[in-house]
């Protein structure tokens, strides 16, 4: 399990987050939903450790983690997506996938991961060699989430992935984001629109001024929250 536990984190003086706390299995698929400037962000980069909570703790697997740098993350098994992405442009899409697995350590089962990132998102052999600075939006949201998948997680870290996105590469998106879930990865969505993140998850936070208001079943937020 990733468990958050009552985190509290600060920015230039400002208190960003208050109290947080959530957890994901493995396998299932949950929603960090909330407006803009939520927290949102701000906890998944928390969980990576490009944030110090001055109070809580994060677990992966019942391992504190919590004054580990962000490199034991990815050691441990938690996987990240920037909302920016990162995709670097004058790499190609594979070139971008393979630098994950190398950064990884991983490159002696280079071909075997490549492949199995391949089966989940196929559509990338098409523009495998394109550059990604000519890759469509929903071309670099597909590379980025290669990347995450190719360091073979426990644990996924999703920002805004459906952002910008048209509704074909969107329910595209969640398609694969299922297939990764069913093979046994846990997968932490942050995602504004909380009736887009009902459609995906299992289960959902709400999270509103640094603090998480309603959590449950899309259901049961949904009935907590007004939209």
């Amino acid at each position: 399990m990733l468990k958050v536990d009552s985190i509290y984190v600060r920015i230039g003086g400002v208190e960003i987050l208050r109290g947080v706390s959530l957890n994901v299995e493995r396998g299932e698929v949950v929603g960090l939903v909330g407006p803009n400037g939520a927290g949102k962000t701000t906890t998944l980069k928390t969980i990576m450790s490009f944030h110090r909570p001055e109070r809580g703790s994060v677990y992966v697997d019942g391992l504190d983690v919590t004054r580990m740098p962000p490199y034991t993350r990815v050691k441990h098994g938690v996987s990240y997506m920037p909302e920016d992405l990162r995709v670097f442009p004058w790499l190609t899409a594979e070139e971008n996938i393979r630098l994950a697995v190398l950064l990884s350590g991983k490159m002696n089962r280079y071909k075997e991961i490549l492949e199995k990132v391949y089966n989940v998102l196929p559509e990338i052999r098409r523009f495998s060699d394109r550059q990604g600075y000519y890759l469509s939006g929903g071309e670099k949201r597909m590379v980025a989430l290669a990347r995450v998948l190719a360091v073979e997680p426990k644990y996924a870290l999703l920002d805004e992935l459906f952002e910008g996105l048209a509704p074909a590469i969107v329910e595209r998106l969640m398609k694969a984001l299922k297939e990764i879930a069913g093979e046994g990865i846990g997968i932490l969505v942050a995602e504004s629109n909380v009736i887009l993140a009902s459609k995906l998850c299992t289960r959902i936070y709400y999270i509103e001024r640094g603090e998480i208001i309603a959590s449950g079943t899309p259901q049961e937020v949904l009935a907590k929250i007004t939209i």
